[in-house]
């Protein structure tokens, strides 16, 4: 016996229908894994010959991804964003490349825009980068490392998630016995994280191992910003003290700023001194202006030098993971 439906149930379930393929489709890209058995997933990714160091870094890239009114993940597919994050990545890679082994995964960062959204809007897309880099680095741990110990760096998102990697995995003993140093730079991190996860450690000089190093860079007037909002621990990549002593700008062996290749555009030997505020914990920047170093993102205020962590104290960071690398090997 034949039934006959009528149109308007059909309309309706035909619209059901697509509705849930665009709903599907638009999830489509999130859902599946990144497979990071594959080297298309990598940005760097030495094997073979290519493995001419004793120790490794595992590299994870700043946010390069903008976002849009409907996607608020990078897309692995979409080859600009990709070669900004391989320019992106390129910036920071010659820091650590002269003494490690150089990985860094693509991953599906969360977009620049995320970052004005609600904590509970936003938890979804932290969660996704979260996964890839978990993902990606157990996949080092399991084909690639081969026992070697290994640094942890990052930068501004990167440095997010690395930070929630070692609080995720690092109360492993033979783990963290691995671990040289963690760079997590351009991001805070305060004390509830020492108390909430005791086997993370700061550094307390210039070379401790298996400790985090981390600063935010800003003028001697800010307050708050998007990155520091209160309190965070850190060090001063001048002269690796934990306290306020100030540092000249004669100690500053070189800022460097790089392009998208890698390559360096300019060096500036004692470009700025600096020093640790004794109660917001960022790193004052005292000899420079925002006029010549303007924060290029309107979520940042002038003063807020984030996007120059990097740049700013280049030769003595470089200087710096050579003396723990040969610390740990010692």
């Amino acid at each position: 016996m034949k039934t006959r439906f009528d149109r308007s149930v059909v309309a309706a379930i035909l619209s059901v229908i697509l509705i849930v393929a665009l709903l599907l489709g638009g999830c489509a890209q999130q859902s599946v894994e990144v497979d990071y058995s594959k080297a298309e997933n990598w940005a760097y990714l030495p094997i073979g010959e290519m493995i001419t160091k004793d120790c490794d870094v595992f590299f994870v890239a700043p946010t390069v991804y903008m976002g849009t009114a409907e996607a608020h993940s990078m897309d692995l597919g979409d080859g600009v964003t990709k070669a900004q994050f391989l320019g992106a990545t390129n910036m920071e890679k010659g820091l650590y490349d002269g003494d490690a082994n150089f990985f860094a995964p693509y991953y599906r960062q969360a977009a620049l825009n995320v970052y004005t959204m609600d904590a509970a809007a936003a938890e979804p897309y932290f969660d996704l980068a979260y996964a890839d880099v978990a993902r990606a680095f157990d996949q080092y741990l399991k084909d690639y490392n081969q026992g070697r110990p290994f640094i942890l760096a990052g930068f501004s998102q990167g440095s997010e998630m690395l930070l929630r990697l070692m609080a995720d995995k690092f109360d492993d003993p033979v783990l963290s016995d691995q671990l040289v140093a963690a760079y997590l730079i351009g991001w805070r991190v305060i004390r509830e994280d020492m108390s909430c996860y005791p086997f993370l450690k700061m550094a307390r000089n210039s070379g401790d191992t298996g400790v985090i190093i981390s600063f935010n860079s800003e003028a001697e007037w800010i307050q708050n910003s998007l990155i520091v909002p209160d309190q965070t621990l850190g060090i001063n990549p001048l002269n690796w003290r934990t306290d306020s002593t100030p540092a000249a700008a004669s100690e500053n062996q070189g800022a460097v700023f790089t392009d998208y290749a890698g390559g360096i555009v300019k060096e500036v030997p004692n470009l700025t001194g600096a020093y640790l505020d004794p109660s917001r914990g960022t790193l004052r920047v005292s000899d420079v202006t925002p006029a010549d170093f303007p924060p290029v993102l309107d979520m940042f205020q002038e003063g807020v030098y984030h996007l120059y962590d990097y740049q700013f104290f280049y030769r003595n960071l470089q200087e710096n993971v050579r003396e723990r690398i040969d610390n740990f090997l010692s």
